[in-house]
């Protein structure tokens, strides 16, 4: 089968495309027949080896798949051979044309679903549902700060900030990300490239401070973050998209009573797997009433996913980049 590949570990150009053995099917797995695959940051870091995950070299990245289920080992009775399916593929493999993984979480789409929509689906909005509801207990009528909204992951979490039933304000880097995060529900916006983050959100909170920051960026807008966020708040640390990680200020902790929580949807999903599967059947139910709309900016070939990564690298995303192999 063809497969994006990764020789060595270091910059994303270096990926190609190669004919490989499939993978074997072992116990309680299930392989898919991939019509999609979804561009996502943590396939920049395992290719530079810094990911959490670290495969065996030669590997294929990629977290998550759609498509067909093709073969499923002994024991896996929620779905069968041609179902249309999701999944999240935490030790990747997922850019390539088939994909072997563990059956329990993979999960049926709804019919109106196509497969490009069900490929930018499972990571962003588990990592969003997964961090709101469960890691910062997100109540309605809190108010949510989302960082680097118009990501993927950051559109998922003002949807299901949301359907949560939050008030949500959106933190972008220019006028077109912020008009983005406005069409996917954001009830106000910043751009912290013009405007002064704390400021800002001590204007429109009241002064209070928000309930809970949904941060995927790290960096200086974390370090602002604490200067935004309200009395017993909760800062969800999601990811490091600006390529630095802040040092938390242990002072600002003690005085607001806050915490500093970190969201590993990926670990979460190898230990709980079926959690897993019933929190995305309750994301899909949600797709499927109209509530949640992913954006999908563009796709690809299989060959031009260096282009891809490097386009995500450079944030240059709105919303999903997504894989046709």
């Amino acid at each position: 089968m063809r497969a994006l590949l990764c020789h060595e570990l270091g910059d994303t150009s270096s990926l190609v495309v190669g004919e490989i053995e499939r993978p074997p099917l072992a116990a309680g797995e299930v392989r898919i027949g991939v019509k999609a695959s979804g561009v996502n940051f943590p396939d920049i870091l395992m290719v530079e080896g810094k990911y959490q995950v670290k495969p065996k070299m030669p590997f294929t990245p990629g977290l998550e798949v759609a498509g067909e289920v093709l073969e499923c080992a002994d024991g896996i009775e929620h779905v069968r051979p041609g179902d249309r399916v999701l999944a999240f593929a935490r030790h990747g493999g997922g850019h390539a044309e088939e994909a072997v993984v563990p059956g329990e979480v993979v999960t049926p789409i709804p019919d109106a679903m196509d497969f490009v929509t069900a490929a930018a689906f499972p990571v962003t909005y588990g990592t969003a549902h997964f961090g709101l509801s469960y890691r910062g207990r997100l109540s309605a009528g809190e108010t949510l700060l989302v960082l680097g909204a118009a990501g993927g992951v950051g559109l998922a979490a003002i949807e299901v900030g949301k359907l949560l039933g939050a008030r949500v304000i959106a933190a972008a880097s220019s006028p077109e990300k912020l008009a983005t995060a406005r069409q996917h529900g954001a009830d106000e916006t910043i751009n912290y490239a013009t405007e002064d983050l704390r400021d800002r959100v001590r204007a429109l909170t009241d002064g209070k401070g928000v309930d809970v920051v949904f941060d995927p960026v790290g960096g200086d807008a974390f370090e602002q973050s604490v200067r935004c966020i309200g009395w017993e708040g909760r800062i969800l640390v999601v990811g490091f998209a600006s390529g630095t990680i802040a040092k938390a200020a242990t002072n600002m902790i003690l005085v607001k009573n806050f915490s500093v929580v970190g969201v590993v949807f990926g670990e979460h999903s190898e230990r709980f797997p079926k959690d897993t599967r019933e929190r995305l059947t309750t994301l899909l139910k949600a797709y499927d009433a109209g509530h949640l709309k992913p954006k999908v900016m563009k796709t690809y070939p299989l060959e031009e996913a260096a282009t891809a990564l490097s386009e995500m690298a450079g944030r240059r995303v709105l919303g999903k980049l997504v894989l046709i192999p």
